[in-house]
C-alpha cells in the first residue's frame, strides 16, 4: 500500500469511528432535544353506551396509538376521572393534571392534561371555566348546554433555558354557537394574560370548524390586535382538503366532516411537522375522533 493510500485508509476508519461514536441513534436524534411532540385527543366517554366501540374493548387501542407518537404532551378530552388515571398509569414518564368541569374536582369531563417528567418541570398549574364567572367551578354562560372549562399547567422545558412553557387544554360547547364564539374570545384573552406573550401551546377539541366564528375569534386579528396564536396544522398545510375531518364516529372512513381538534402555537415555535393520525384496525379508529399530532422546534 503506498503512504496516499493508507492515508485514505487511515481517514476513512477514522470517518467510520466518528459515525459509529453516535451509537444506534441517528444524527438528526442529536438535534431533535428541541422538538416537542404534542398530541390532541378526544378519547370518547368511557361511559357511553358504545356496544363494540365501548372504553373497556378499545383502551388497549387508544394507549397504542398515544404511545405510537410518544408525545411530551398530550391534551385529552370527554376524559372521566377513571380514564384519566388509567391514561396516567399507562404513561407513567409523564405527569397528569385534570380536574371535573361540574365540580372543579372529580365530577365530570377532565380536560386532562400529560407531560413528560423528565422533559419539564411543573411551576403552576390552573383551571378556569368557559363562562362569565371563569373562576367559579361548574359554572356556564350563553347558550353552553354544558359547563366548559380549560386546565392549563406552566412548565420548564429542561432542554430550553429558564424561558416558561404554557400548556393550555380545552373542549368547546357541542350545542351553543354564542357559547363557543364566547370561549374562543376568553380563551384567546386568558392565554395573552396567563401567558404574557410566552411560549404557549393550546390542545383541544372546539367542536368548530375553520369557517367558524369561534375559529376566527381564535386565530385572526381582534380588536387591531394580532392573535397570539397560530393554527398548527394549517401552518403546515396552508391548503385546505377534503378528508381533514377529524370526528369519525368510530370509522375510519369518515374523513370529510370539519376538522374540529385543533393544536394551536404561539411565534416562537416553527411547526415542523403536523398530521391527522388516521390509525384503523378493521376500518375502526380508538375513538370517535382522529388524534392530531404535531412537531415543534424552539
Amino acid at each position: 500500500m503506498t503512504i496516499n493510500n493508507l492515508a485514505l485508509s487511515h481517514l476513512l476508519l477514522a470517518m467510520l469511528a466518528t459515525l459509529a461514536s453516535f451509537g444506534s441513534r441517528p444524527l438528526a436524534a442529536q438535534e431533535s432535544k428541541s422538538e416537542i411532540r404534542v398530541m390532541t385527543y378526544n378519547i370518547r366517554y368511557g361511559t357511553a353506551n358504545d356496544g363494540e366501540n365501548h372504553w373497556n374493548k378499545r383502551k388497549e387501542f387508544l394507549i397504542g396509538t398515544i404511545k405510537a407518537f410518544d408525545p411530551d404532551l398530550l391534551g385529552t378530552q370527554e376524559t372521566l376521572g377513571f380514564q384519566r388515571d388509567y391514561v396516567a398509569m399507562q404513561l407513567p414518564d409523564h405527569g397528569v393534571l385534570g380536574v371535573g368541569r361540574d365540580d372543579g374536582k372529580e365530577k365530570g369531563e377532565m380536560m386532562a392534561l400529560y407531560y413528560r417528567k423528565a422533559r419539564f418541570e411543573k411551576l403552576d398549574e390552573g383551571n378556569f371555566w368557559l363562562s362569565e364567572t371563569p373562576d367559579k367551578a361548574g359554572s356556564k354562560s350563553w347558550d353552553s348546554s354544558l359547563p366548559r372549562m380549560v386546565t392549563w399547567v406552566k412548565l420548564r422545558d429542561r432542554n430550553h433555558g429558564s424561558d416558561p412553557l404554557f400548556f393550555f387544554n380545552t373542549h368547546f360547547d357541542h350545542l351553543g354557537r354564542e357559547a363557543r364564539l364566547q370561549s374562543a374570545r376568553l380563551l384567546r384573552k386568558q392565554v395573552a394574560t396567563l401567558a404574557m406573550g410566552g411560549a404557549t401551546i393550546v390542545t383541544g377539541d372546539f367542536n368548530a370548524g375553520e369557517a367558524s366564528q369561534p375559529y376566527k375569534a381564535l386565530f385572526e386579528s381582534l380588536d387591531g390586535q394580532a392573535s397570539p396564536l397560530r393554527d398548527c396544522y394549517r401552518a403546515l398545510n396552508p391548503r385546505r382538503a377534503e378528508n381533514e375531518g377529524t370526528a369519525t364516529g368510530f370509522k375510519a372512513a369518515n374523513t370529510s366532516g370539519a376538522r374540529i381538534d385543533w393544536i394551536a402555537c404561539s411565534s416562537e415555535f416553527k411547526v415542523l411537522r403536523a398530521e391527522i393520525d388516521r390509525t384503523e384496525r378493521g376500518g375502526n379508529t380508538p375513538s370517535d375522533h382522529f388524534a392530531v399530532k404535531v412537531t415543534l422546534g424552539r
